[in-house]
C-alpha cells in the first residue's frame, strides 16, 4: 500500500483529497505547513507527496526545495495560480507535476497514479541477464537497473527525466518535437506544454552535460524539437 502525504494548510481539502486516495487503497498522512511534511518525511517512508505552494511557516516551494536535496520520490504541487510563471517555478524547484486549484480530485488520482507508476518503474533493481543498456559517447542508460551514469559516474533523475532521457537514448539521432516528448512520457494529449517540456529539459542537461550551453549529448534542434546526438 503506497504511502501518499498530503500538505496544505486547508484542511478541507487536505479531508477531500483523503477521501479520494483512501478509496483507491493508498495510505494518506496529512501534514499543515511545510515544517510539519518535512517532519513527517523523517519518521515514516512516502511514496509520493501532495503539496501546496501557498503555507505558512514553510511554503511549498521552500519545502520541496529542502526535500529534493536527499529525496526524489515524486511530488505534486498544488496552487490557486494558473500562470506559467508559478508552474515553471514548481518544475525548476524539484516538482513532476502541478496541478492547479480548483481541481477535479478525479484528475489529481489519475496524476497520483500516473507518478506512482513512473516512480515504481524507476525504482525496480532486478537485475536481468540480458540488460538493457543504451550508450552514445561517455553517456550511459541501464534500464534494467535504471541507472544513468556519465563517464562511469552515477547521475540521479526524478522519474520524469529518466524516463525523457531513455525515450531519447532509445532514439539517438532521431528528432522529437515537444509533443511528441509530453504525449509519449505524460500519455495525455500535448496542449500548451512548450514550457514543461523545456524545464525538464534544462534539468537533464544539468545534470548529464559539463557544460550544459554547450551540450555535447542533449542537442535542440531549432524549430523542430530535442535529439540524444550520436558518439
Amino acid at each position: 500500500m503506497a504511502k501518499i502525504l498530503v500538505c496544505d494548510d486547508d484542511k478541507e481539502i487536505v479531508e477531500a483529497i483523503d477521501i479520494y486516495l483512501t478509496q483507491e487503497g493508498y495510505q494518506v498522512l496529512k501534514a499543515y505547513d511545510g515544517e510539519e511534511a518535512l517532519k513527517m518525511l523523517k519518521a515514516w517512508k512516502v511514496d509520493l507527496l501532495v503539496i501546496d505552494v501557498m503555507m505558512p511557516k514553510l511554503d511549498g516551494i521552500r519545502a520541496t526545495l529542502k526535500i529534493r536535496e536527499e529525496n526524489n520520490m515524486p511530488i505534486i504541487i498544488l496552487s490557486a495560480k494558473s500562470e506559467d510563471a508559478d508552474k515553471i517555478l514548481g518544475l525548476n524547484v524539484g516538482a513532476d507535476d502541478y496541478v492547479t486549484k480548483p481541481f477535479n480530485p478525479l484528475e489529481l488520482v489519475a496524476r497520483v497514479k500516473s507518478q506512482l507508476r513512473r516512480y515504481t518503474q524507476l525504482g525496480s533493481t532486478v537485475e536481468h541477464l540480458n540488460q538493457a543498456v543504451y550508450e552514445t559517447g561517455g553517456l550511459a542508460i541501464n534500464d534494467d537497473l535504471k541507472e544513468v551514469t556519465v563517464d562511469g559516474e552515477p547521475v540521479k533523475l526524478t522519474p520524469i527525466e529518466y524516463n525523457i532521457l531513455l525515450l531519447l537514448m532509445k532514439n539517438q539521432g532521431k528528432v522529437f518535437s515537444i509533443d511528441q516528448i509530453y504525449e509519449n512520457i505524460w500519455n495525455e494529449d500535448a496542449i500548451g506544454v512548450d514550457n514543461t517540456v523545456a524545464v525538464h529539459i534544462r534539468h537533464i542537461r544539468e545534470k548529464i552535460e559539463i557544460n550544459p550551453k554547450e551540450p555535447r549529448y542533449l542537442k535542440v534542434v531549432w524549430g523542430v524539437g530535442y535529439k540524444i546526438e550520436k558518439l
